[in-house]
């Protein structure tokens, strides 16, 4: 069974996403908040599996609040997915920087909500689907300059190949295709590479991949 807290300060989006996540069998809804404050305080008193955390909330918003999930080491298992408006909103690249594991729209279609909350769990998921590779060129575009790449020294070649591959926003059946390898070894080269960075999941392995300088802006193709 997969627990979601709900955090969200419009009482109406929490009723929809808890009559939806509340009717499947694998899933359930283990807390609601109306701020960031509230949100916080539950997920450490209930630990639950995946977060639908709202950007703006008041009291605390959701960027503040993820930043007291993805800083605690206890909660280190939860995981975070950011609702916004929009699909670029301006928040969305601080949130993945802050340990977010990706982002929804508050519209997206129901199948899709679902599909999101079970595979983040897994680690694999980062963004909504279609908009993923918009969304990781504004944000190679805003990145910081590159920092050292003594992280970089870790990885075998072939993980530094699978991690600028996972950069540039391709899923785990891509990276198979472009390496010619079957769809398991990717995903193996990916966890390993993620464990050996100390990544939490996909998302923070994409800002690895930008900070290090591994991937720059512009090498979407």
């Amino acid at each position: 069974m997969i627990r979601v807290l709900l955090a969200d300060d419009q009482s109406l989006v929490r009723a929809g996403f808890k009559a939806l996540l509340d009717a499947q069998a694998d899933l359930e809804v283990a807390g609601e908040a109306a701020d960031g404050d509230e949100a916080l305080r539950k997920v450490r008193a209930l630990r639950p599996d995946v977060v639908l955390m709202d950007i703006r909330m008041p009291v605390l918003d959701g960027l503040a609040a993820t930043r007291g999930v993805t800083g605690d080491p206890d909660l280190k298992d939860v995981k975070v997915v950011m609702l916004t408006t929009f699909e670029l909103d301006e928040y969305v690249f601080e949130a993945i920087r802050s340990g977010a594991s990706g982002f929804l729209v508050k519209d997206t279609e129901p199948d899709e909500l679902l599909r999101a909350v079970r595979a983040v769990v897994e680690g694999d998921a980062l963004l909504s689907p279609g908009v993923t590779r918009r969304l990781i060129s504004e944000f190679a575009a805003r990145s910081k300059e590159p920092a050292a790449a003594g992280l970089l020294a870790r990885l075998t070649e072939r993980e530094r190949e699978v991690m600028a591959l996972v950069g540039i926003g391709l899923s785990n059946d891509e990276i198979a295709r472009r390496l010619v390898v079957s769809p398991l070894t990717a995903k193996t080269h990916v966890s390993r590479t993620m464990v050996k960075l100390g990544a939490r999941d996909r998302a923070q392995l994409v800002v690895m991949a930008y900070e290090s300088g591994l991937v720059r802006p512009g090498w979407l193709g």
